[in-house]
């Protein structure tokens, strides 16, 4: 994982993420206002369209948007996101999801993700996520 250095808040946060974890995702990336994650399609993560399950693409969105807006030290969580799917993925597709925070003001943020198939880069998705900084507890 690039970056890591000076970003033990938010690798502890991901060490911590039993549900990302438990969908097999990866933290390829993890810097200061950005972060890439990677999920391979498994047979449990399929509809009855023998597609992916827009809510595993969202999730995988939401993960990498997690890593990239609490990059900056604060603790920071989702206040809302919207996602278009583009194209679908299927068993097997390995999915990337790259997230770039664009504007953070106060305890306000706005951060895009592009979710993409890895053997073609073909864009499933884009997801863009408002998030708010919290006090620390």
């Amino acid at each position: 994982m690039t970056g890591a250095a000076g970003l033990s808040h938010v690798l502890a946060m991901w060490d911590r993420d039993t549900a990302s974890a438990h969908l097999g995702m990866e933290a390829l990336v993890v810097e200061v206002d950005h972060a890439v994650v990677r999920m391979t399609v498994g047979e449990n993560m399929v509809n009855g369209h023998e597609i992916a399950h827009g809510g595993y693409v969202f999730m995988l969105a939401d993960s990498a948007f997690a890593l990239a807006c609490n990059s900056g030290g604060e603790l920071t969580v989702a206040a809302g996101a919207d996602v278009v799917f583009v194209a679908p993925a299927r068993l097997g597709d390995a999915l990337v999801a790259d997230a770039q925070v664009r504007a953070a003001y106060g305890r306000s943020g706005l951060t895009d993700v592009t979710v993409s198939r890895e053997q073609d880069g073909v864009v499933v998705a884009e997801f863009r996520g408002r998030s708010r900084s919290l006090p620390r507890r």
